[in-house]
């Protein structure tokens, strides 16, 4: 009975055989949890220093052409380590969990590179957010997507690529746009707005004739990253022809939303 009564305390997960991801629902001592397997690699960022990233593929049997894969960027100060999350996380961080296994299981390959010393991504730093081809991050994720091209994450698809990301993840999202064009199907936005924008301060241009279709997910009372920032960009699309919806949630913070892993599913899965 003691066996029993602790068991029903700490909860044993569940895990799908056709699943790379296991999930445990909240107990009275425990958050709820998803953890899903990762592989790790090292990938050159410069000369002399390299970046970890975390990846994984599904289940089963690649398609003909390859896994389609999704690059997930971090947001400000949460490096994806792991592919392991937990209810209460900050900044909706369970809802990314769910979008891993969402991908996952729905076959898309999933690649999270890391941010500069795991804090932020230099997209939108002073400086570097006007010559962004001095900046780390370019020679490095332009490594992530020739390792992609050459088989290091296995049987990838490099004609399905798409991005996602919250917060500064966000607007690195917007930067495979801008600063390599031709190499992603559709971007999947989340708290955030266009590459050279920071909060408030928010100016879109022009945009890439090649821009690809793009969705975002904004909270109305985010307060770091104003939803209005994000309403110019998506603005700027509609004007210029460019395929772009949005989702508002409208008690929404600068988070990830449980309504975001099927977004962004829908929104990859309709531009193969």
């Amino acid at each position: 009975m003691f066996l029993v009564a602790l068991l029903a305390l700490l909860g044993t997960g569940t895990a799908r055989a056709d699943s790379r991801c296991s999930e445990r629902s909240a107990t009275r001592l425990l958050p709820a949890r998803i953890s899903c397997s990762h592989q790790t690699t090292w990938i050159p960022s410069g000369p002399l220093s390299v970046r970890r990233v975390i990846y994984q593929t599904p289940l089963g049997t690649p398609p003909a052409q390859g896994w389609p894969v999704v690059l997930i960027y971090q947001g400000s100060f949460f490096p994806l380590n792991d592919f392991t999350y937990y209810s209460g996380t900050p900044f909706g961080g369970f809802h990314e969990g769910k979008l891993v296994q969402t991908l996952l299981d729905n076959g898309y390959a999933v690649i999270a590179p890391s941010a500069p010393a795991d804090l932020f991504w230099q997209t939108n730093i002073p400086g570097l957010a006007q010559a962004y081809e001095l900046s780390t991050d370019y020679r490095f994720i332009g490594n992530v997507l020739q390792a992609i091209r050459q088989g290091h994450f296995g049987w990838l698809d490099p004609n399905r690529q798409y991005a996602t990301g919250i917060s500064s993840g966000g607007y690195n999202s917007s930067r495979m746009a801008v600063s390599f064009p031709g190499q992603f199907k559709a971007l999947a936005i989340q708290s955030g707005s266009y590459a050279t924008c920071s909060g408030p301060a928010c100016r879109v241009p022009e945009l890439p004739a090649d821009h690809p279709p793009t969705t975002f997910l904004h909270g109305f009372i985010d307060v770091v990253v104003p939803w209005w920032s994000m309403d110019l960009y998506y603005d700027r699309l509609l004007h210029q022809g460019i395929e772009t919806t949005r989702y508002t949630e409208p008690l929404g913070g600068h988070e990830w939303f449980a309504a975001s892993p099927a977004h962004i599913l829908a929104w990859f899965d309709a531009h193969p």
